[in-house]
């Protein structure tokens, strides 16, 4: 074998995926950066490259020689569960998410009418209307679990204004949305995860056509209601191509934002010098949302699959494997971004890569960002002197979507 075909074993020598990986990945990704820029590990699907620099992490995500379509190697690797999670694969695999042009160009250029700076800008107001009614009602209630109160509802609600949904049961949404989560973010998936989350999936699916229904005969000015139009023009090929593109906006559009402002509000409330440089100046917001996402992203990374036998950085990489860009580590790369380790919300060296890069940066971006920025504005102006009422946060053991299973505040009184 030519000797550029071997793949080199990981670096660290030991798993990466252990518990103070999932508590804080930082001092690993650091560790692999700092030994090379491709790694190979056993741990994620059977074997992938792992990649940590912000030049190549962003170089994989704009290079079409990197595929985005990967969910069959998911489904099919549980091989004896082929026939049963069929539907699953039908419908995950159409989804915007896991396409590469033409479709995803296609279907992107349905969806993104409703996420442009102008409907965002209509839509401001309605967000500041749920923030308000959400914190409303946590006046005078002592500490408080933000997660539950606030970062789980709010983008819920949010995303089903979007859509035109009517009646969605936050919890519900999220059972949904954690299950499908644990799924892809699993290393290795298990049967059981698969089949909780084709569970959930087509749960959600079943909820979704019912909307539809409801919109075949009574259209609105939302998303679902388009969608649907453009299913009847063909420019939506199927009802799966459709119930598909639905359930991963209702799906996305509650999981990152749900978690960026958790993880939002844990990292200011530990760093108290940052969050009073935003209660003295409340301008600052939407460069602490920019470094916020750059210095404990949501999403933590994604997956490409190699399209042809190329060469990276002298290593031969095979058509079909599995490359994992670290966007966590790219955010931290001491060539991008001066002391990355730290967080400023003034900082001026800006270039997050939590919303990926290229053709597949997230539909919904500046969305998340809007919401972010309207729930922090509320929180300065509400609890200037809010405190973390917990010094230990409790992480959900995901590592590609990291975010906070309960996040407990403590007004001033």
């Amino acid at each position: 074998m030519n000797e550029v075909s071997i793949r080199p074993p990981c670096v660290l020598g030991r798993s990466i995926v252990d518990r103070a990986f999932l508590a804080d990945p930082y001092p690993t990704y650091r560790a692999l950066r700092e030994a090379g820029p491709l790694h190979w590990s056993e741990e994620f699907f059977g074997g992938a490259w792992l990649l940590t620099r912000h030049q190549d992490v962003e170089t994989v995500l704009r290079d079409a020689r990197f595929s985005a379509k990967r969910t069959g190697g998911w489904v099919n690797d549980l091989e004896h569960e082929r026939g049963e999670l069929s539907r699953f694969q039908r419908l995950f695999g159409r989804a915007l998410l896991f396409l590469d042009s033409p479709d995803h160009s296609r279907l992107r250029n349905l969806m993104q009418s409703a996420f442009r700076p102008d409907a965002l800008t209509r839509l401001r107001p309605e967000i500041e209307r749920i923030a308000d009614e959400l914190l409303d009602s946590l006046n005078g209630v002592g500490p408080f679990d933000f997660i539950a109160q606030v970062a789980r509802p709010l983008p819920v609600r949010v995303i089903s204004h979007i859509l035109g949904i009517v009646g969605a049961d936050t919890e519900e949404v999220t059972i949904w949305s954690d299950d499908l989560a644990d799924f892809i973010g699993a290393p290795t998936p298990t049967r059981e995860q698969a089949c909780r989350a084709q569970s959930s999936l087509l749960a959600m699916t079943r909820f979704l056509q019912d909307q539809l229904e409801t919109k075949r005969t009574a259209r609105g000015d939302d998303l679902l209601s388009a969608l649907l139009l453009q299913r009847e023009r063909g420019t939506l090929h199927d009802d799966a191509e459709l119930l598909a593109q639905c359930a991963m906006l209702l799906f996305a559009g509650h999981e990152t934002t749900r978690n960026l402002l958790g993880n939002g509000m844990q990292a200011l409330l530990s760093h108290t010098e940052q969050w009073q440089l935003l209660v003295k100046d409340p301008n600052l917001v939407p460069d602490a949302v920019r470094e916020i996402l750059r210095y404990d992203s949501p999403v933590q990374y994604t997956g490409r699959r190699v399209i042809s036998d190329l060469l990276f950085h002298g290593q031969l990489l095979r058509r079909g494997e599995l490359v994992l860009p670290l966007i966590g580590a790219a955010n931290r790369d001491p060539a991008r971004h001066a002391d990355p380790e730290e967080l400023d919300v003034r900082r001026t060296d800006r270039g997050t890569l939590s919303f990926g890069s290229g053709p597949h940066v997230c539909l919904g971006a500046a969305l998340t960002r809007i919401e972010a920025d309207v729930v922090f504005r509320q929180m300065l102006a509400r609890w200037p002197d809010l405190r973390l009422a917990s010094a230990e946060p409790q992480w959900f053991a995901n590592p590609a979507y990291r975010g906070l299973k309960t996040l407990s505040l403590r007004p001033a009184m």
